[in-house]
């Protein structure tokens, strides 16, 4: 995309300065400073009227004739910071501009140019503004690009990767989309090395701190937006605009301060992130009808998206009654990691083919739904995400729960087995029974049965890596480690982790040779045993103690308080899960 303004350059090289034999005398340095608007000046006392970024035009007539005048008249236009100085040769100055204004043009970096020839100012004022209107209006096409692009991805529903491709070649600079964990879920390096870009990139996240939810942030040369919708943040979009130090620091350039990125950079973050934001709002089910509405209906129950007495009308008229019964929120998962495919040194989801997933996660809806009617039982299921099926159970009475769950979970288990020998056998494919099913606390109305749904898809997440053969997961089953794995990608978690930690952590990045996160570590889980602590971390005692003392005052809290420990403690197994793929 065109610059707003035209440079020196350009501006010399137009038929109406060329007309008058420009020769650049002094200044050559700032050749490629823009020229916001230009003014011709008779008076040596013109820099009090301008703003900065003026091409000055002049015959001389009205400059000092003493040497130290017209060093002072050059030095107040460099300070005000005018682009440059074009002075026509013939009515003051004949053959050439003073030695000491050329001086002392060169000393300041000002481009000093010299016209040979008489030239009416009227034809350079004209051309110069006709081209930053031009540009103006190419800046505001290219804005216009910008909303249209945007507009069509969110209405096509692309994906992150799409939207951030696409910043990037708008923009012609590498793009990041992070988690709030500084997580990278999306880059594009805009023809730049990607390796580049992303080495160290946590720490080198953690400090770029711009102030407020869009800004630039000059010392790392990154532009930042917070990307979120509903209130709810879950990640920032980060565009890198190098040209911070291009400009002298001080001056402004078309109402914006030099060494900010323009403003139509801005209005793309901007666009790119609510893209990303609505993205993340839209659902997409390729289902049959019956099983869409199942599905619009827990999801409904997920997100608050519809009242609850129009669920419960709507799954009546599906034959589920779901009003005055003890409802059982259950989701049957895919285990991730499957111990055929950890010995061939591959995870389940890696070896299968982009078709497998989907059609396995069919089937195993179709298997939910069919145990479903053979235990006899009602209620709502459908695909919830992309591993997982959910069910809301309907039960007559809390007394029938434990029974009904044991005869669902022996009926899937059944179908699965008696439909494994006629899929052709597959190496790495995830055995029939490779399955968790897990169950929340049953509640006593629809209102509640969030609480039921969330919590067994909780339970399922937590368990993917546990090896026993149990029937059904329950709360009691899954420990706070799992618990919190399975919460890693909750904004909430990790604003947590970030508020618990952040400082430490922004430490950690600053001083590589100094990190203080294991020391903290060592001394949680050895009880806030000092020695123990201290010759588990191979460290002198008062190496040690001094080390403590230093996070204290970096995250100012009470290292001997056992609430504040606890709460560091559950931030660092917290982290470890956002960690941990």
């Amino acid at each position: 995309m065109s610059p707003v303004f035209p440079t020196v350059r350009e501006v010399l090289a137009l038929d109406p300065v060329r007309h008058g034999a420009p020769r650049l005398v002094a200044g050559d340095a700032g050749l490629d400073a823009p020229v916001r608007w230009v003014h011709v000046a008779e008076v040596p006392d013109i820099a009090t009227l301008l703003g900065g970024g003026e091409l000055v035009l002049t015959t001389g007539i009205g400059l000092p004739a003493d040497d130290a005048g017209l060093r002072a008249f050059i030095g107040d236009l460099a300070d005000v910071g005018v682009s440059g100085l074009v002075v026509e040769l013939g009515r003051r100055y004949v053959s050439g501009v003073p030695r000491v204004m050329a001086a002392a043009a060169e000393r300041r970096g000002l481009p000093l140019v010299e016209l040979r020839r008489a030239t009416p100012f009227v034809r350079i004022t004209e051309a110069v503004h006709a081209l930053i209107v031009d540009a103006q209006l190419t800046e505001l096409r290219a804005t216009e690009e910008i909303h249209q692009r945007f507009t069509e991805l969110s209405v096509e529903g692309a994906g992150p990767a799409e939207v951030v491709r696409q910043a990037a070649e708008l923009a012609g600079c590498p793009v990041v989309l992070e988690n709030l964990s500084r997580q990278v879920l999306a880059y594009d390096p805009a023809g730049e090395s990607a390796e580049l870009l992303l080495d160290g990139w946590e720490q080198h996240s953690r400090r770029i701190r711009p102030a407020g939810r869009t800004a630039y942030d000059a010392d790392s040369g990154w532009l930042v937006t917070t990307v979120g919708a509903r209130g709810q943040d879950w990640g920032r979009l980060l565009l890198r605009w190098p040209g911070g130090g291009d400009l002298a620091a001080g001056t402004t350039l078309g109402g914006r301060p030099a060494g900010t990125p323009p403003t139509r950079l801005t209005i793309l973050v901007e666009r790119a992130a609510s893209t990303l934001a609505l993205g993340r709002l839209i659902r997409r089910d390729a289902e049959g009808l019956e099983r869409q509405i199942h599905r619009t209906l827990l999801t409904a129950l997920l997100d608050h998206s519809r009242p609850v007495d129009e669920v419960a009308l709507r799954a009546r008229a599906l034959g589920v009654t779901l009003e005055r019964r003890h409802l059982v929120g259950v989701v049957v998962r895919h285990r991730l990691d499957d111990p055929a495919a950890e010995a061939a040194g591959e995870s389940t989801v890696a070896a299968e083919s982009p078709e497998a997933g989907p059609a396995r996660l069919r089937d195993l809806a179709e298997a939910v739904g069919q145990a479903l009617r053979e235990a006899k039982l009602t209620g709502l299921t459908s695909a919830v995400d992309d591993q997982a099926v959910g069910a809301l159970l309907a039960l007559p009475d809390p007394a029938a729960e434990e029974r009904a769950l044991t005869a669902f979970a022996a009926a899937l288990r059944r179908i699965r087995l008696d439909a494994a020998p006629a899929r052709p056998a597959v190496a790495g494919a995830v055995p029939p029974d490779a399955v968790i099913v897990a169950a929340g606390s049953g509640v006593g109305g629809l209102r509640e049965a969030r609480r039921s749904l969330i919590e067994a898809r909780q339970i399922a997440d937590a368990a993917r890596r546990d090896r026993r053969d149990l029937p059904i997961f329950r709360l009691p089953h899954v420990g706070l480690a799992g618990l919190l794995h399975l919460l890693r990608d909750e904004p909430r978690v990790q604003t947590f982790v970030e508020r618990e930690l952040g400082a430490l952590l922004a430490h950690d990045a600053r001083h590589p040779r100094d990190q203080l996160l294991g020391t903290l570590r060592a001394y949680l889980e050895q009880g806030r045993n000092k020695s123990a602590a201290a010759a588990a971390a191979h460290l002198s005692r008062p190496a040690f103690y001094e080390r403590l003392a230093r996070i204290a005052r970096i995250l100012d809290v009470d290292l001997d308080s056992v609430e504040a420990c606890l709460s560091l403690h559950v931030a660092l197994l917290a982290l470890d899960a956002i960690r941990t793929p």
